[in-house]
């Protein structure tokens, strides 16, 4: 809709063995095609069919086929063995965004763009939480440490990293968040030194068995459900854009886009 373009038409479905099923309704001969494809669900099938859609334009000699998604496998061996998959399948570009662990991109011998929700996550903070100035970003773990660090640089002077939280507005900021079982913990760690409220931003919600459950039951902060989604199509959407004009992506690691894209 940002391009003002239609959905390409695509039938998905499982046999009676469960194996998957994919026809595409275009003539995408000569074409350049991007897939949308989420990382959550049912993970595996997702990847069979991006898989699968890749491979049938590739047959129908589509001109350059891009694979969009916004996230990845954890485990390294499993992310080496979908890069091959992705690029045997006749994938020539990945778009991609906040992977779990940026060494993935080296696993790929096909160009990796990986985007970053940071512009998004700054936005939103401005926006939505009127005591930005004064607040504390956390990360609730070891391995967040790095990507707080990136964040409270874009706002040093305004912002205060890790450090006290006493009667300051916490913000736990992560990439991922499975069963929420770490997040709700530091949550409540972070009211209990003192935080006036804690909110928590994370790029890729699976919320997986009671993470739910726990997150309803956590200290969190919000304006209306516990549980919002924040705007990042802008984001893809002009990288796709970029990519097909064979632009540089690099704005986008430190810029939000305006709300309309056109190519």
């Amino acid at each position: 809709s940002r391009f003002g373009l239609e959905l390409g038409k695509v039938v998905t479905k499982k046999f009676s063995n469960q194996e998957t099923w994919v026809e595409t309704g275009e003539n995408v001969h000569g074409e350049d095609v991007c897939i949308v494809q989420s990382g959550r669900g049912e993970i595996n099938d997702n990847l069979m069919e991006v898989l699968i859609m890749i491979n049938a334009c590739r047959i129908v000699s589509a001109s350059q086929v891009t694979a969009d998604k916004k996230d990845k496998s954890q485990a390294p061996i499993s992310a080496k063995l979908v890069a091959n998959m992705l690029s045997v399948a006749g994938a020539d570009h990945i778009i991609t965004m906040d992977l779990h662990a940026s060494q993935v991109q080296g696993f790929f011998d096909i160009p990796v763009d990986n985007l970053y929700a940071e512009p998004a996550v700054l936005k939103w903070i401005r926006e939505n939480i009127s005591e930005w100035r004064n607040c504390t970003i956390v990360s609730p773990d070891a391995d967040g440490a790095k990507r707080v660090t990136s964040i409270g640089d874009y706002e040093v002077d305004r912002m205060v990293l890790v450090g006290d939280v006493k009667d300051r507005v916490a913000v736990l900021v992560d990439n991922m968040a499975d069963t929420c079982d770490t997040i709700c913990h530091a949550a409540d760690k972070l009211l209990s030194a003192g935080a006036t409220r804690v909110y928590a931003i994370l790029t890729q919600g699976v919320f997986s068995g009671p993470a739910i459950s726990r997150i309803n039951n956590a200290c969190f902060k919000a304006h209306c459900s516990k549980i919002q989604v924040t705007e990042i199509s802008m984001i893809l959407a002009e990288a796709i854009r970029r990519t097909h004009n064979g632009e540089s992506v690099s704005y986008l690691f430190s810029h939000v886009p305006s709300q309309q894209n056109h190519f």
